[in-house]
């Protein structure tokens, strides 16, 4: 390789986690490596994805050369088949990480780095999900969380804020903390809400009435309604100042865990608790779960299902139908 694709190759690597380049990659050539970078690089625009992917192939390749497999083509269909039977992680984590072996050896295969990919005919484990595992607040626990916030400094506006957008939108944190000012707009004589999801779609949502006022206090506050462009949920210094740096997934992590605890609720709550959250009491009152779908931005209604939560309670005068 000339000295520029090598120091490409490893600007790309570092960004993806890896310090060198797989052996069974190494000795491909030139045409596998640029393959290899190019599968993370090009093909995957989602960071988290990325990212998840990349975790996962680093791991497949340390496991086949610790069994002395340095070759692409001695990776065959029996190889990756013993990388899953033998793999510790729970049946989603495995999936992903065949799914991730298996669209990289597509790439190579179209790239005519390989003839063949070996992880086609590879089944993953079954993993069959009917009910989601996030914790989920009551509406009184997040009337609860809401009101306990301390709203007389632009910190508690800008977390109140938060909160409310992913509670009353069932966005992702990813989707809230990455919005503009611009993106709390009005049109007509309400105002909309614009979310950035995953596959760079947007998505518009009417404001509803507490959110639109939580937003409006901290923007207010913050002095930044004219800053369209600009950051909407930002990260404070020490001295309690507003910068203009993005709130990041972690740092909005971190502050829904101390809002919890402060609050009295669980340990347990995340950012994604509130999407859960959300969409339970929307149906709850009376929602359709299409409209619940349409709001959450799903593909599919069996994805919103795993967030309803209203019917999970059994009664105990159910129980008590059981006569013997």
């Amino acid at each position: 390789m000339t000295h520029d694709l090598v120091s490409r190759t490893q600007r790309n690597l570092d960004r993806i986690g890896f310090a060198s380049l797989p052996k069974a990659i190494a000795s491909s050539g030139e045409p596998g490596i640029r393959r290899f970078v190019e599968f993370f690089v090009v093909t995957i625009r989602n960071k988290n994805t990325r990212l998840a992917y990349a975790h996962a192939i680093r791991q497949f390749f340390a496991w086949t050369e610790a069994r002395g497999v340095r070759s692409l083509d001695a990776i065959e269909p029996v190889v990756i088949a013993a990388y899953v039977e033998g793999h510790c992680g729970s049946p989603p984590t495995v999936k992903q990480h065949l799914a991730a072996i298996r669209m990289l050896f597509d790439w190579l295969v179209t790239g005519h780095v390989v003839q063949h990919n070996p992880a086609t005919s590879v089944r993953g484990p079954k993993h069959v999900v009917r009910r989601g595992k996030t914790p989920v607040l009551t509406a009184d626990e997040a009337r609860q969380l809401l009101d306990s916030i301390d709203t007389s400094t632009v910190i508690g506006l800008r977390d109140r804020a938060l909160i409310g957008v992913m509670i009353y939108t069932f966005a992702r944190v990813s989707a809230t903390v990455n919005m503009k000012v611009e993106d709390f707009y009005a049109e007509g004589k309400r105002w909309w809400l614009r979310l950035h999801e995953k596959g760079g779609k947007q998505h518009q949502v009417p404001a509803h009435h507490n959110a639109d006022q939580y937003l409006d206090e901290y923007l207010t506050a913050a002095g930044i309604v004219a800053a369209k462009k600009s950051p909407l949920f930002r990260t404070i210094d020490r001295q309690g100042r507003m910068t203009e740096a993005t709130l990041t997934r972690n740092g909005a992590f971190r502050m829904v865990k101390r809002r919890a605890a402060a609050a009295g609720l669980s340990r347990s709550i995340t950012c994604h608790s509130f999407r859960a959250t959300g969409i339970t009491a929307y149906l709850e009152n009376g929602g359709t779960l299409e409209k619940a779908q349409t709001i959450a931005a799903h593909e599919s209604p069996r994805t919103t299902k795993l967030y309803d939560r209203s019917r999970d309670d059994v009664t105990i005068d159910e129980i008590e139908r059981i006569i013997i």
